[in-house]
């Protein structure tokens, strides 16, 4: 019997060691990759269909998000109704969204009901009408919405500082005007559909109490799909000449919304784990020195951070916060007197450990179910990486030392590389 009045002793998160669960692999007869993870207590699952049909592949503005918005919304053999009647009656949900690189449709059931969804989903990939009707509902929808966001300051700078760092003419920096609806044709829509989904190429990421024979019903619904890969294309950026910006939205708004941020490179980069660390403890949790000293300190805000970009080719370095009008350039400058402290002063041992502690802990809580499993899988697989990134992380986290990080910010946190945006 353990003894109830001695406290168990107190283990540090850095010393635990982790294990990303490795996933089953099929690969379909028509050459499309299914990766599985066999998880959970659970009758539930989780199939992800990625396609290579993002905003990178589009000739037209919002032709990649239109069309992905749209596919749920009949079939020559079903209405938008009738389609999620279908779903419904499972309890089931199939979701889409558009990202830069690609486009998913997400579905979560019951186990048990699979079989009767999977021809559904199918239907909804190779037998989508994209209905004009329907396509006018949604641009009527979606311009309203823009309009609700082009008053928020928050979404207009989000939006330019893309364009700063990118150039408009990329895929990472377009944003969407009243003008791209109106010029966006059903034939538009259509040709997107059958180049990139119909016939394009897609992956398959299945996570949950896996029913026997999963990869039976797999090859028998999507095995047959064409599965075409897609010419890559590149794109040159074209960044802003002009660090420093000012933009008035709302003469009346009290709140400036600030993005600074910096061209910065993808995951295959031999610093970017090292960059990771240095993230968070610059303006990555709660206890981050933005944090303390923005937040808790002077006060001008009620939450700031800093995060890399989730692209797969060009990327970021953002600095995120929402601050009184009048304090807005104070609060720029505590954030480059923050960059200069990293960069001049070593990290001491304990608030090292403290984020040491702080990263293991989240990427624990990250592991926490099949779905999560498969999220750090699809993370990897649709990056390029080798199937020890998850390691090699972990064990960047645990070996970094105060000398790495002064020297990460002595190479990317200087103010003259960052683009600078204040939204009021």
């Amino acid at each position: 019997m353990p003894d109830r009045t001695v406290a168990p002793p107190i283990v540090d998160a850095v010393n635990f060691n982790l294990q990303l669960q490795p996933y089953q692999k099929y690969i379909l007869k028509n050459g499309v990759e299914v990766y599985a993870v066999n998880a959970g207590t659970e009758e539930v699952l989780q199939v992800e269909w990625v396609f290579d049909a993002g905003n990178w592949q589009e000739t037209k503005n919002l032709q990649a998000a239109m069309t992905n918005h749209l596919l749920k919304n009949g079939t020559s053999a079903r209405s938008a109704y009738e389609l999620n009647e279908y779903f419904d009656y499972y309890g089931a949900y199939l979701n889409r969204n558009c990202y830069a690189e690609t486009a998913t449709l997400t579905l979560h059931c019951l186990s048990k009901h699979i079989k009767e969804l999977l021809p559904a989903v199918k239907e909804v990939i190779a037998d989508s009408t994209l209905p004009e009707k329907e396509i006018e509902i949604a641009v009527q929808n979606m311009k309203q919405k823009l309009d609700v966001n082009l008053k928020k300051s928050s979404f207009v700078a989000g939006r330019l500082i893309d364009v700063y760092l990118f150039g408009e003419d990329h895929p990472y920096g377009r944003f969407s005007r009243h003008e791209d609806f109106d010029q966006l044709t059903r034939e538009d829509l259509l040709g997107f559909y059958n180049e990139y989904y119909r016939n394009g190429s897609f992956k398959i990421f299945i996570a949950g109490h896996l029913p026997d024979r999963i990869d039976q019903l797999l090859e028998q619904y999507f095995g047959d799909l064409p599965n075409n890969a897609a010419a890559k294309k590149t794109f040159s950026i074209l960044p802003s000449a002009e660090k420093k910006h000012m933009v008035i939205n709302d003469d009346k708004n009290n709140q400036g919304s600030i993005r600074i941020a910096r061209p910065f490179f993808n995951r295959h980069h031999p610093d970017f784990l090292k960059c990771q660390v240095l993230n968070v403890l610059f303006g990555g949790y709660f206890g981050s020195r933005l944090m303390a000293n923005i937040r808790e300190e002077k006060g001008y805000t009620y939450g700031i951070h800093s995060y890399l970009l989730n692209n797969r080719y060009d990327n970021g370095w953002m600095i995120s916060t929402e601050a009184g009008r009048e304090v807005s350039a104070a609060a720029i400058e505590e954030v480059y007197r923050e960059m200069a402290l990293l960069r001049e002063e070593p990290v001491d041992a304990e608030e090292l450990l403290l984020v040491k502690n702080f990263m293991m802990g989240s990427i624990l809580g990250d592991l926490d179910g099949p779905f999560h499993i498969i999220a750090r899988w699809k993370n990897i697989i649709l990056n390029d990486l080798s199937n020890d990134f998850f390691e090699r992380s972990i064990q960047n986290i645990k070996a970094i030392t105060a000398r790495d990080l002064q020297e990460m910010a002595g190479k990317y946190l200087h103010p003259d590389a960052f683009y600078e945006l204040t939204v009021v």
